[in-house]
């Protein structure tokens, strides 16, 4: 094992963070090893004025990742899972998942001190269709903004006073060191998070066993059965990363337990779904779960969803 490992990412100051520390473990256990970093912008960066959904969800943060790959221009891709489609190209491996961070969401307001306390029609920023329904049901009379850019550009316009409070992701504000910016930490039973939220996946293509066996040290087995078991969710649902639809999993005493819901982004429904089972059913009590969301009505919210898109 000699060659230099080409780690691919985006240049956000949170996908530089991930790849670095990738980097920066993957050090740790060959530290002969020569390991680089490439940066590239995809086109989600580039056109942060436009809403994720046209530029196909957040699918378009890795997908040029992926092609790099593919071109064999880089041997390793960091996505944060939650961003990572269902659907993985025939030629491409998720090959490891990394210990999670947080998987919450977290409430961040220079005024208030919970969602609770806010104002009425108070202006809130996220980008996030789970996280409006789940916000709306809450709290109906909140005005939901669409915001995107990098979590520093977010924190500036909530300085700025265009917005009263944010929802952002734990991970990523811990991350890059914004703990202190942090509210307050919403429970997953309050606020369900984004199916992934927290992990980092490592892919690499299916045929380069070299750089395969150079990750797999980094795999947490209790994470990745978490994170597929979530997936698994998605994957009956046919869900986007951009769809109004949370899953959580987590294991104890042995067994995984994992909740999820679909809802409309008005708030004005919300299906849930609970399961418990074996940690070797990972994926079943995913698909499971998926099926009864189905059956009690998620379908039609989805199918309603995909036809005002296509619209």
């Amino acid at each position: 094992m000699s060659k230099i490992i080409r780690i691919v990412t985006r240049e956000s100051p949170l996908a530089l963070w991930q790849a670095n520390h990738v980097k920066a473990q993957l050090s740790l256990l060959w530290p002969d090893r020569p390991i680089e970093v490439l940066g590239i912008k995809t086109q989600a960066d580039k056109f942060m004025d436009m809403q994720l959904v046209s530029l196909g969800g957040k699918g378009a943060f890795v997908k040029e990742l992926q092609q790099a790959l593919l071109d064999n221009k880089a041997d390793l891709a960091i996505h944060s899972m939650k961003d990572v489609t269902v659907e993985q190209h025939e030629n491409l491996n998720i090959s490891a998942i990394m210990v999670r961070e947080s998987p919450t969401d977290c409430f961040i307001s220079n005024k208030y001190r919970s969602i609770n306390d806010l104002p009425l029609k108070a202006h809130i920023g996220t980008s996030s269709l789970r996280r409006r329904c789940q916000l709306m049901a809450i709290r109906p009379d909140l005005i939901i903004g669409n915001i995107r850019g990098n979590v520093g550009t977010r924190l500036e316009k909530l300085d700025d006073g265009e917005f009263d409070a944010l929802i952002l992701a734990t991970a990523g504000m811990k991350r890059l060191g914004f703990t202190d910016r942090i509210t307050q930490e919403l429970h997953y039973e309050k606020m369900l998070p984004a199916i992934g939220q927290g992990a980092l996946g490592l892919e690499t293509r299916r045929d380069d066993h070299e750089t395969l066996e150079f990750v797999s040290p980094l795999n947490d087995n209790e994470t990745n059965l978490c994170v597929t078991a979530e997936r698994a969710v998605n994957q009956r649902l046919y869900g986007g990363c951009h769809s109004p639809i949370a899953a959580y999993a987590r294991i104890e005493h042995n067994n995984l337990k994992i909740a999820a819901l679909v809802g409309m982004p008005d708030g004005s429904q919300l299906i849930r779904a609970a399961s418990t089972g074996s940690i070797k059913q990972a994926e079943t009590l995913g698909h499971n779960l998926g099926d009864e969301l189905l059956n009690n009505g998620a379908d039609v919210i989805l199918r309603e969803l995909r036809d005002e898109n296509s619209g």
